[in-house]
């Protein structure tokens, strides 16, 4: 068992996500500032809601520098929906810059004939290079979305996994050495977000 830290910033769906973990054996710490974060193996970044706010928090909770010094460190990290958003300099959901820790932007995601904005539902992933959370060979990867807004990174080989919308494809996960995220939420994908969550626990050094 790890001691999983999940960042308490006002923005995150704490409940669900410590639920899930909890009922896996993990033990969660929520962390406020960082201080608490020294018995921690990996750091969970979740997000609902909007960007702007969701920065504005970070930056009023006094997280950032600490939060950027943990992935530059080499430990495990996960971004889960606007927690990976919220890794890139900025979204067109807003005017506040995001935490710049990767390179790129979030875009509205386009309209298309006979697709719905938010894009919400269980869709499948769909895998772009060998990852931590996906078999390439798996078929049975049916997670939940739900957002209005999708990452494009300046470095497309840092995507994971991308998901169908119509004629596009969305970004649905990324892995960068120690960081992941997902655009999707693990903790309400039932077995397969189980599935997926057991194998990044299982990464943990």
């Amino acid at each position: 068992m790890h001691k999983i830290g999940l960042i308490d910033y006002g923005m995150g769906n704490i409940h669900s996500v410590t639920k899930s973990l909890e009922s896996l054996g993990e033990e969660i710490i929520l962390i406020k500032n960082f201080n608490d974060s020294r018995i921690c193996k990996a750091i969970i970044l979740p997000g609902v809601g909007a960007f702007d706010p969701a920065m504005n928090n970070l930056i009023n909770t006094n997280l950032i520098t600490d939060l950027k010094n943990w992935i530059k460190s080499g430990k495990s990290f996960l971004g889960i929906c606007l927690g990976l958003q919220l890794l890139f300099e900025s979204s067109d959901e807003g005017k506040v810059q995001g935490l710049g820790i990767l390179n790129g932007k979030i875009q509205k995601i386009p309209n298309i004939v006979n697709q719905r904005i938010p894009h919400m539902g269980w869709c499948q992933l769909l895998p772009t290079k060998q990852n931590t959370l996906l078999e390439l060979e798996e078929l049975n990867n049916w997670v939940y979305f739900v957002h209005s807004y999708h990452a494009i990174p300046d470095d497309s080989n840092i995507i994971a996994a991308q998901v169908d919308y119509g004629s596009e494809k969305l970004t649905a996960m990324i892995e960068y050495d120690n960081l992941l995220a997902c655009q999707f939420h693990p903790e309400k994908s039932g077995k397969t977000g189980e599935k997926l969550l057991r194998r990044w626990l299982s990464n943990i050094q």
